[in-house]
Order: C-alpha cells, then structure tokens, then sequence
C-alpha cells in the first residue's frame, strides 16, 4: 500500500477496436481511487470505436502523457493490429519501467508480450488465447486474477473488473478497494453458469471457439512470429 498523501496517476489505454468493458469495467473503480487522477491515452485524441462501434475519445496522446503509477492495458479485437505497432509497443514499455503496477485485462496480456514484458511472469488472458501467453515467455495461470510482482493480469473482459479492485487495494488497501466496490454494488449474480470453458455447456463452448477462431489463428500466427523475434521457443 502506498502513502495515502501520495497522489497517483493512471493512465488506461485505447486504441481502436478494443472491448470497451476491459476499458470502462476497470475505469469505474481506478476512477474512484482515493487522491488519484485517471488519464484515458492513445494515438490519437479524435474518437476511435470499440469493436462493437462505441465511440470513445482520449484526453491525451501517447507523447503527452507523464510517467503513470499505473498502466492499464486493455484488450479486445483491436489489441491484433497493434502487436507489430513500435509506437504503441514503446509507449507500454516506457510506461512499464516507471510504473508501480502494470494491470492487463484480457488480450492486452499479448500486447504486453509483443512489447517482450512478459518473459518469466506468470499471467492469465481471455481463455481463447490463453495458450498463447507460452510465446511470449509467460506461464499461463488458469485464474481470474494473477498477480506476479508489480504485474496484475485478469483473465476475460468482466474479470477486468476484479483485476482493478485488487489493483486499488494494492495502492490504498483493501477496506478503500470494498468501499469502491461497495459503491458499485459489485457483487455478480450471473443468470447461467456458463462464464468459463469448463463450465459452459459443449456446444456453447463449441459456437464461441468457432466465432472467434479466424482471430484465433491469426493472434497465433503473429505470437510464433514475435516469439522468434524474442528468441523464446515454444
């Protein structure tokens, strides 16, 4: 936990065709982090869409942002067209060095490792490529959260949200991260019992394998890609 008179800075990633939950799930609770200012980076500061086609807008460019106590790297669709992106590649690793904690929801575990963070951690990603952290020198860890140092990873999407409230009991402690929680009256209740792989009925699992199994693919190829770039074999 850090001083509670030290003001924090956060910065959340976006760029086009993310998810806007790995974005605005944890944003409802680091917003609400006692004595701290939370920063929305990308590109570019005109609208860009998630890829269900949100508008969202930054309040500041990659160049214009100072070095973060935080850097939240959301995933998403869009995370595939930036893991050969050096801009965007350099930004995650500059802030990286200087933050006190880096927090990856979803996919933008990958982005992480295309940036060649991930060598030796442990971490977690949506389930879909989840097989695919091994290229870039992570073990994969089948949890909602794993925390491994300064490094804070959620598994899919919605697990963003348990991610960013472990992230703000590790900056204020745990009864500011309940209080936040509180708030937000998060406390799920889900209608089905099919969040997970191993839970989701066969033919469930099955549909949503095949939905996304051209990204699948690709994200694949470009991580064997990267992967040998990094000097990692798989």
């Amino acid at each position: 936990m850090l001083p509670p008179d030290k003001h924090l800075t956060i910065g959340s990633m976006l760029f086009p065709g993310l998810d806007q939950i790995d974005l605005t799930g944890p944003f409802e609770v680091l917003s609400a982090i006692p004595n701290s200012t939370l920063h929305v980076v990308g590109k570019t500061k005109s609208p860009v869409k998630d890829f269900h086609g949100l508008n969202l807008v930054a309040d500041m460019t990659y160049d214009e942002a100072p070095d973060l106590d935080v850097l939240h790297v959301p995933g998403g669709p869009g995370q595939q067209a930036l893991m050969e992106d050096e801009e965007t590649l350099n930004f995650i690793r500059k802030q990286a060095s200087k933050a006190t904690y880096v927090f990856s929801v979803c996919t933008g575990a990958l982005l992480c490792g295309a940036a060649g963070l991930l060598k030796g951690k442990r971490a977690t990603t949506h389930w879909a490529s989840h097989h695919l952290l091994t290229y870039f020198g992570a073990t994969p860890v089948d949890q909602r959260v794993v925390i491994d140092g300064n490094w804070v990873f959620a598994a899919g999407v919605t697990s963003g949200i348990d991610g960013a409230l472990h992230v703000a009991a590790l900056l204020r402690g745990q009864p500011a991260a309940e209080q936040i929680q509180l708030y937000m009256q998060y406390q799920p209740e889900p209608p089905f019992d099919a969040g997970t792989p191993d839970r989701a009925p066969k033919q469930v699992l099955e549909n949503a394998r095949n939905a996304v199994s051209k990204l699948t693919a690709d994200r694949l190829a470009t991580a064997k890609k990267i992967s040998a770039q990094l000097g990692i074999k798989v």
